[in-house]
């Protein structure tokens, strides 16, 4: 009599133990799914934050900060974004609001001080960098550090800034260039001659750095192109650059048989060049 009871009993536990079971299960592939959400929000953002467009990386981010107005990690994108779209000053708002943020971090206020420079505001980025606990040392400080003193013509603090952020960082080709050019306006040519040379071993390619170079040897009147490796479209603008470098030294003959060169060098038709020989010879 007692048995019915008993399988019945037996599979109702069954019953609720599938259920259970499955229960279990569909939270395990919850689970699965928001972290492959996670991971694929992550590589998203990191695409818009580097090689995307910057102002579709601006309105992808701005989309996402209106449905997550809490997140700072959106709201950080979204600056990185305005700022490589040109916009600095619209990224100070935000930045300016993730500093205030109980989740803000020392980087958000390098971040802030690099907007200020991007907008011309060298005393606010100058104030906002002060504000940095000297304990975080990381290239972007220091380099924006160094061009603060350069704006002020604080020469001694500009060097050390740059020598520091070149030794933190494992491809300081463009913070030797801007070091470069830094001793190029105080008119030290020798100087700014060997930090390009410096810069173009360890990117090759940067042709404003090779500009730089040929600009930092003819203010020294040597007018023969650097060894570096260049394009047959390079080499004609380096010469061409060479030339003018040379007029306005007062070489005049010698910056027109630049331009002859230049014209001739070039793969194609060489109009800049042109145009000023013709004004030359006019």
């Amino acid at each position: 009599m007692r048995h019915p009871v008993v399988i019945a009993l037996a599979l109702g536990g069954i019953s609720m133990l599938s259920a259970c079971n499955r229960g279990d299960s569909d939270a395990e592939v919850q689970r699965a799914v928001q972290s492959v959400n996670v991971i694929d929000e992550s590589n998203l953002n990191e695409v818009m934050l580097t090689v995307g467009d910057p102002d579709e990386a601006v309105a992808y981010f701005s989309r996402a900060v209106g449905d997550n107005p809490d997140r700072i990690d959106l709201k950080r994108g979204l600056a990185k974004s305005l700022i490589r779209a040109g916009k600095p000053t619209e990224a100070i708002s935000i930045l300016t609001a993730v500093t205030q943020s109980p989740e803000a971090t020392p980087e958000d206020k390098v971040m802030l001080a690099d907007a200020f420079i991007r907008a011309n505001e060298w005393d606010r980025a100058e104030a906002t960098l002060n504000e940095i606990p000297p304990t975080h040392e990381t290239f972007d400080r220091y380099r924006l550090e160094a061009m603060v003193a350069d704006s002020k013509q604080n020469w001694d603090k500009a060097d050390s800034f740059y020598e520091i952020a070149a030794g933190l960082t494992t491809k300081p080709a463009g913070v030797l260039n801007n070091w470069g050019f830094s001793k190029l306006s105080r008119q030290d040519y020798s100087g700014a001659e060997k930090l390009f040379v410096q810069a173009l071993t360890y990117d090759p390619q940067l042709f404003t750095a090779k500009n730089n170079l040929v600009l930092a040897r003819g203010a020294q009147r040597k007018y023969d192109l650097p060894v570096v490796d260049m394009t047959q479209t390079e080499r004609a603008e380096l010469i061409y650059t060479m030339a003018l470098t040379a007029i306005k030294q007062g070489d005049v003959s010698v910056g027109k048989s630049l331009l002859a060169e230049a014209i001739e060098t070039h793969p194609q038709y060489f109009e800049a060049a042109t145009r000023s020989l013709e004004a030359l010879e006019a």
